[in-house]
């Protein structure tokens, strides 16, 4: 029989996307004669694609050595890139560093006009992006878009588009962001770009759209990168961000206990990549959903390795605080983390925190700010999410200033965002707060069917300490009186004693802390009820029926 060459073999498993076949036949091959420099780079992406970064930069560098010995500058030069790119990306910066001055200065010295000349404008392009020079940023990555063009490499263009998609993004042009974004998707769905670059694509490209809130563009390029994940032998890279993003999307629909499955894939699966900063994003979304179902120990376990990876544990932490009851610790680490926070796409999560936890804290002043603050971003997106969150911080804000009717309003408003977007844990909040706001006005049927509707809910999902908190609700409920002298609401009664002393609107609102107008729509819904016509009347009213 003949002898099959492992060398053979591992060209078809490379082609094939088999990527584990591909390293262990070419390393086979390898034992027997030296592999040639194409061999080599085939070897290197195999590797890293298994999880094998060492392995990966070893070989990519024997690649890089090999160009160079037979006079193949420009692909010696390709090598270092990726050498010192990987390096960057995996936490090693200095030698990363060196690897693509190396890499520069061949070109210096060796003056080739060649693709090359692109792949290393990418690291300044990168810095200018992450330094906030989104418009240096954009035109470096023009000009690497034209190189890409006029040597017609898919790569560097998938690598021009991103840039170009992510610039214009950072400077509030979503649209046409979002525009450059998807045009440099259907090269990577198409097969256009290979496999390590599609994959950064994909992550780079999700990220995006996660940070501007949009969550459809989100959920579907999150489905094809893990369908494009499941064509490929013992991938490594990519696949952990794409089951956390899977599972934040599960949590927003509802399905918690799918979400919790696939992030704890993520953490097995990340685990066996020591560095990959991905894990960290992986354990903060683990501790969100340990924190909703009221696992407080574990979600602090999982908040702290976090940290310990490099990923913010705000405002999941601070969040965790006020459910334990430590709203001190609670308001001092949402304080900060606002203060510190300078990214676009942290800074409304951390705002809608901080109103909720001004408000257990009782500074209605600090959350209306915050409030004012989220409104600001949002008419910036086209984001039902974004929407959603906004006019549930408003309507918490406008109930405990003492304005129960516009808070129903602008709860009314969240609700069907949320409903737009498919997130009944948030609907579901919403509608606790709507019965807060009925009872305010005294509508108590509203609130009890909200209540209600609420807690099946909570109970479904085994959000624990919603589920209590609306289960106490409802226990309050039947505990309250019924509403006073002639159908007066609690709030009515405080008015109209008010009155009764001779108070004017503007001071009633003092005293109560609302807006003058509200308390001209409890007057004149008290007149209604009690069938008066003056302020002199209704302080007789309150007399007779020993009210004052």
């Amino acid at each position: 029989m003949t002898a099959v060459d492992p060398r053979v073999q591992g060209r078809e498993a490379y082609e094939r996307l088999a990527w584990r076949d591909a390293y262990e036949q070419l390393s086979a091959a390898e034992q027997q004669a030296p592999l040639t420099a194409d061999d080599l780079v085939r070897m290197a992406r195999a590797a890293y694609l298994v999880g094998f970064v060492d392995a990966a930069t070893e070989t990519w560098e024997r690649a890089h050595h090999a160009f160079l010995a037979q006079g193949d500058a420009a692909s010696a030069v390709r090598c270092a890139f990726w050498i010192g790119l990987t390096l960057v990306l995996h936490g090693e910066r200095t030698c990363g560093g060196g690897w693509l001055a190396r890499a520069r200065h061949m070109l210096e010295d060796t003056p080739l006009d060649c693709v090359e000349q692109g792949y290393l404008r990418i690291p300044a392009a990168l810095q200018a992006l992450d330094g906030g020079e989104a418009e240096a940023a954009r035109r470096l990555f023009a000009e690497i878009t034209e190189i890409a063009d006029r040597f017609d490499d898919a790569d560097l263009r998938a690598f021009g588009g991103l840039g170009q998609g992510q610039a214009l993004v950072a400077q509030g042009r979503a649209a046409q962001g979002l525009a450059m974004l998807d045009e440099t998707m259907v090269a990577v769905t198409t097969g256009e770009v290979s496999p390590v670059v599609a994959g950064i694509v994909y992550c780079a490209v999700i990220l995006a759209c996660r940070g501007i809130f949009d969550l459809r563009r989100m959920q579907e390029w999150t489905s094809a990168l893990s369908r494009w994940c499941a064509t490929q032998q013992d991938l490594k890279p990519y696949r952990g961000q794409c089951l956390v993003h899977r599972s934040e999307i599960m949590q927003l629909r509802g399905e918690w206990a799918d979400a919790m499955d696939e992030v704890r894939q993520a953490c097995e699966h990340l685990s066996s990549l020591p560095g990959d900063p991905v894990m960290g994003m992986a354990l903060y979304q683990r501790a969100e959903l340990f924190r909703l179902r009221g696992d407080f120990s574990r979600a602090e376990n999982c908040y702290r390795e976090a940290i310990d990876r490099g990923h913010s544990a705000q405002p999941g932490l601070a969040l965790l605080r006020l459910g334990q009851g430590r709203l001190a610790d609670a308001t001092a680490a949402i304080r900060r983390a606002v203060a510190e926070a300078e990214g676009a796409e942290e800074r409304p999560r951390l705002l809608a925190g901080c109103v909720e936890i001004e408000l257990a804290a009782g500074a209605v002043a600090d959350a209306e700010a915050a409030v004012v603050e989220l409104e600001g971003i949002s008419a910036g997106f086209d984001s039902p999410y974004l929407r959603a969150v906004v006019a549930y911080a408003r309507g918490s804000v406008l109930l405990a200033a003492g304005e129960p009717e516009a808070a129903c309003a602008a709860l009314r408003r969240s609700r069907a965002d949320w409903h737009e977007v498919g997130a009944s844990y948030e609907a579901a909040r919403v509608r606790v707060r709507m019965a807060r706001a009925c009872r305010r006005i005294g509508d108590h049927d509203t609130a009890e069917m909200e209540l209600e509707a609420a807690r099946r809910v909570f109970e479904r999902l085994g959000a624990l300490p919603e589920l209590e908190q609306v289960r106490q609700l409802m226990a309050r409920a039947a505990r309250v009186p019924c509403p006073g002298p002639g159908g007066l609401t609690p709030r009515e009664v405080e008015v109209l004693r008010l009155v009764a002393t001779g108070a004017s609107n503007h001071e009633i609102a003092d005293r109560l802390v609302i807006s003058d107008k509200t308390v001209a729509r409890h007057v004149s819904n008290m007149f209604a009820k009690l069938g008066v016509s003056s302020r002199a009347a209704a302080t007789a009213y309150a007399y007779e029926h020993d009210l004052v």
